[in-house]
């Protein structure tokens, strides 16, 4: 299916996404990283790996302990855009399996501020397999809802959501190149970027994207400073 994209400018903002049909169904790429089903008032994050940071500081890697609380405010400022019914976060919400017991008092109350009054669903990653109940919300492998299914890990099935590869792209332009996470998206699957603060990034011309989409049409939405910028995968270096 032929992916359709147009630049939508978004209230006093000024940012811009870009609206793309995935089987069918019309989604909106925000800026930010997120996703969002406006006909059934769906929000879909990937990849926070929250406390990120203090993971590598208990490895002897010092980082800026502040990548939890950055990136909870970046998905509370997007909660607060599109006031969802639903927020679906794709896996890897966590950084380890204990993670969700470093979160500080302040990260818990910001959690449960986003989930109040509105469903709340963490799908299960290879980082945070066995998420606890404590968190609110509740806990599944994978969600179906109409011609699409969401889930962590690509399987390159045909209306697919997932996250799990951390996609960006690098393009040439004016002679200097600009490296963003991205969104990959063929109008019949995606995999979505990394929201977490800290995380890293795999290029969309590696082969285990060319797994996940085997058809010509490959397009990467990339994250910019204020609006999203989409070129063919082909183009990118």
């Amino acid at each position: 299916m032929t992916i359709r994209a147009q630049i939508a400018e978004e209230g006093s903002s000024k940012a811009r996404n870009s609206v793309v049909e995935l089987s069918g169904v019309t989604l909106t790429a925000d800026v930010s990283g997120a996703l969002y089903w406006d006909e059934v008032g769906l929000l879909v994050v990937s990849d926070l790996h929250l406390e990120k940071g203090s993971s590598f500081a208990m490895r002897g890697v010092l980082l800026p302990p502040y990548d939890t609380v950055a990136t909870l405010g970046r998905l509370a400022a997007v909660v607060a855009r599109y006031n969802p019914r639903m927020v679906i976060a794709l896996g890897d919400s966590f950084h380890d399996r204990d993670a969700h017991d470093r979160l500080a008092c302040s990260d818990r109350d910001a959690i449960a501020a986003m989930q109040s009054g509105r469903d709340w669903i963490w799908i299960s990653g290879n980082h945070d397999p066995a998420l606890p109940p404590h968190l609110g919300g509740v806990v599944a492998t994978e969600v179906a809802i109409g011609p699409l299914a969401f889930r962590h890990q690509p399987t390159g099935a045909a209306g697919e959501i997932a996250g799990h590869l951390h996609p960006k792209a690098r393009v040439a332009t004016r002679g200097r190149s600009l490296e963003r996470r991205c969104f990959a998206c063929d109008g019949e699957r995606a995999v979505m970027p990394a929201f977490g603060a800290y995380a890293g990034g795999l290029s969309i011309r590696d082969l285990a994207f060319a797994k996940i989409f085997p058809q010509a049409g490959l397009m990467a939405y990339l994250l910019g400073d204020n609006r999203l910028h989409a070129i063919a995968a082909a183009r990118c270096c």
